[in-house]
């Protein structure tokens, strides 16, 4: 049987990327100074504005105007008639503490309360968090969008390297693969959206897209006559990043995850820090998917962690294989609970998540890179 499924990511550029990348860079910028701030930081952008509001409590003292200035300029933005200007920008801040009764849920658990010998926080948060992994490619990522991310990743990188020298920050890309038997089979369409200097025939543009972003990352097994190219289709975009659409921090939580391949519970990561379960535990949850597959007990496994407000335990663990795994789904939740520390202060400790790490997760996906803790294979038994 043969299906087509699709995937997109964007450029650091897009409007609601440089809201999640502002975030993170706040985020950071506490935990560099305090790694155990309590930041949960968003950003909206829109016309020549940047409104940075949230809860954040900390012993740190951080420029958060000057961060803003300066992530803005780190992503190329320096033009206020065609997206934005980082040096001309309005910055509006709104940033409140913790509530208190959020904190009282957080700094110790309902466990440790009711008598537990264990020290331990409490989620920050009810939900619910998805991990998955697959052995389709070598990051243990869907094909769809370990190639949106990869193309996304190149088109800042022919911008930065003035490789393609009339490229401005914002862009998009969309992959659709082909499907033969559950397995990737060709490049059925690609789509790449991306903002330019003015002037610029979309002859050229389409053809500098294909010679110096599409073939040096796509394999070329998987082109053929067939497949079909999109370049700037609606023929113009030279406006963009905030002044051309509004931006907000959590909004691309499906490029942020396995875009649309697998589940998604719903919260956004960026501009979270570790103790709040939408990210930590979708972190965990990828660790545990990956090792899974990894270690030879599935060829794609879905995990699903839930969680309470001020309970340290997941009230579930549910796995699904999808008919690929080699034990039954029953022994491998077994086999989670034995090799992986499910609490909040259990995920923190042992994929060290209090350090300021979290700017190199915001852009082309949070998942398949291998420097981050949660890529590693380690052995499970």
């Amino acid at each position: 049987m043969r299906r087509l499924f699709t995937s997109e990511s964007v450029t650091e550029g897009h409007p609601d990327k440089l809201c999640d990348y502002i975030s993170d860079s706040i985020l950071d910028a506490y935990f560099l100074r305090d790694p155990y701030s309590r930041v949960a930081c968003e950003t909206v952008a829109g016309k020549g504005q940047i409104l940075v509001t949230g809860e954040i409590t900390s012993n740190a003292e951080v420029d958060i105007e000057k961060i803003v200035r300066d992530t803005i300029k780190e992503v190329g933005f320096d033009n206020s008639e065609t997206d934005i200007d980082y040096k001309t920008c309005k910055v509006l801040i709104n940033i409140s503490k913790q509530s208190s009764d959020i904190a009282l849920g957080v700094d110790k658990s309902l466990e440790e309360k009711q008598g537990s010998k264990e020290k331990s926080e409490g989620a920050g948060d009810q939900g619910m968090m998805f991990g998955f992994a697959t052995d389709e490619t070598e990051d243990y990522m869907p094909m769809p969008i370990y190639l949106a991310h990869k193309l996304a990743k190149r088109l800042a990188e022919v911008r930065k390297k003035n490789i393609i020298n009339y490229l401005r920050p914002d862009g998009k890309v969309q992959v659709t693969v082909e499907y033969e038997k559950d397995k990737p089979k060709r490049i059925d369409t690609i789509v790449v959206s991306t903002q330019h200097k003015d002037g610029i025939g979309m002859d050229k543009l389409k053809e500098d897209i294909i010679e110096n972003v599409v073939r040096p990352v796509v394999p070329q097994e998987l082109l053929d006559n067939n497949t079909k190219y999109y370049i700037n289709p609606t023929g113009r975009f030279v406006i963009g990043g905030p002044l051309g659409d509004s931006g907000l921090t959590g909004r691309k939580i499906i490029v942020d995850t396995y875009g649309g391949y697998s589940r998604h519970g719903g919260g956004a990561f960026s501009g979270k820090d570790p103790t709040k379960v939408d990210r930590s535990a979708a972190y965990m949850a990828r660790f545990i998917a990956k090792n899974i597959v990894a270690n030879g007990f599935a060829k794609k496994c879905e995990i699903q962690l839930s969680y309470a407000i001020g309970i340290a335990k997941p009230i579930s663990i549910y796995v699904d294989t999808f008919g690929t795994g080699k034990i039954p789904d029953t022994e491998i939740v077994k086999k989670i609970v034995n090799t992986f520390k499910l609490t909040p202060k259990g995920i923190i400790d042992s994929l060290d998540l209090r350090k300021p790490i979290y700017k190199k997760t915001t852009n082309y996906g949070h998942f398949g890179k291998k420097d981050l803790p949660w890529e590693q294979i380690i052995k499970i038994v």
